[in-house]
């Protein structure tokens, strides 16, 4: 089993704020359909209500969640697996569906206190422009953030 230490963002601390990115199994642009990010918006909700995390931001994108966030109790792998496991079991249910949304693991940056956590949400914010799914911030339906844009 692999340290708990062996990254320095995978050190879980409470009180700390990650940057967190995971894909969908195979990249399958799941989350092209509005119902599909329904669910996961739904599921990002239910963990923030269970006191696992904050969120400050989040983008979904056909493919992959990036999501800023402050954990408030237990780890990072635990916050992941909640979510993972609650929006794989909705979207199964309700698409009929079988086998794994989400690949294994995910991408974590713990974001430093020398970082700007709003400029950081706008980097989150503007990857549906970069890949050319919106014009400008603001522009696309799913995502979200705690400042105004």
């Amino acid at each position: 089993m692999a340290s708990p230490r062996l990254r320095y963002g995978r050190y879980s601390r409470t009180g700390n704020v990650y940057s967190l990115t995971t894909t969908t199994h195979g990249r399958e642009p799941f989350f092209s359909d509005a119902g599909n990010v329904a669910v996961l918006v739904d599921a990002l909700r239910f963990v923030e209500r269970s006191g696992i995390s904050h969120s400050l931001a989040w983008v979904v994108m056909p493919d992959h969640l990036h999501w800023l966030m402050e954990l408030q109790k237990g780890t990072l792998a635990q916050c992941m697996a909640l979510l993972k496991s609650r929006s794989s079991r909705q979207l199964n249910r309700i698409s009929g569906r079988k086998g794994p949304l989400w690949q294994h693991g995910y991408h974590d940056h713990a974001v430093r206190t020398d970082e700007s956590l709003h400029d950081k949400a706008m980097y989150i914010l503007g990857n549906p422009v970069r890949a050319g799914l919106a014009g400008g911030l603001g522009d696309y339906p799913h995502a979200w953030c705690r400042w105004p844009l």
